[in-house]
């Protein structure tokens, strides 16, 4: 008797389906604002219709996708409103993680946050830029971010921190990314970060990530600050 082909397991196919719509905005293969058919999801998406319309549920949920009558599926549009929400949300979860990382964050660990981080200033300073950098920076820089946050431990906080960095993603695909003008700032903001977590500051770390945090709101707005904040900038090291 044949042996009969495994049922797909659908909760499988639901994570995969979420995981790959959340792959679509980490590599810009969907845009803010952008109208896309079911059917184009299921390509886009390389997943069966069933994943997808079971999917679309929980997309629209956490802001990401919205039904719009008689012209189909909208990834979430950027405004001045949800540029304002996520920022704050960022900001609130981060600030807390903080607290934890500088606490139990080890040396070697900054160690080697701070050598990539340098790397990647040496690289974009010998006129290494190009696509390989700037994902090696954008990698770094969330990389960092991630890594506070699941220090606190909480599976739910991770959960809810992750949901809403793929707003601030599609907002940066509107708004901003990171460009040669923006790579260098905001390594400097993360090593300026990075120099008070081996302090073991915590009012430190929480100012210059509350500045690190403003400044990439700023950046997408298109307000950015043209000149560094006093005690908060430093040059790079040699």
């Amino acid at each position: 008797m044949p042996e009969l082909a495994p049922v797909p397991n659908p909760k499988t196919l639901r994570a995969r389906a979420y995981e790959s719509f959340a792959q679509q905005i980490l590599h810009a293969q969907v845009r803010p604002g952008q109208f896309v058919s079911q059917r184009e999801l299921m390509q886009l998406l390389d997943m069966p219709l069933g994943a997808v319309r079971e999917l679309i549920p929980r997309l629209e949920a956490e802001g990401l996708l919205r039904t719009v009558p008689q012209r189909g599926l909208q990834i979430a549009h950027v405004d001045l409103q949800l540029i304002h929400d996520a920022f704050e949300l960022r900001a609130l979860l981060e600030r807390e993680a903080a607290l934890r990382f500088v606490q139990v964050v080890s040396d070697s660990a900054l160690r080697d946050i701070e050598r990539e981080h340098l790397d990647i200033v040496a690289r974009a300073r010998s006129g290494g830029m190009g696509p390989s950098l700037l994902a090696d920076a954008q990698s770094a820089d969330w990389g960092l971010h991630d890594r506070m946050i699941d220090a606190l431990g909480n599976e739910l906080i991770s959960q809810t921190y992750r949901i809403n960095s793929l707003r601030v993603r599609l907002i940066h695909l509107e708004r901003s990314t990171l460009s040669a003008q923006v790579l260098l700032p905001a390594m400097q903001e993360h090593l300026n970060l990075i120099e008070a977590l081996k302090k073991r500051d915590p009012q430190a770390v929480v100012q210059r990530l509350a500045y690190h945090i403003d400044s990439a709101q700023q950046r997408v707005l298109g307000t950015a600050r043209l000149t560094a904040c006093g005690a908060l900038t430093a040059s790079f090291p040699v």
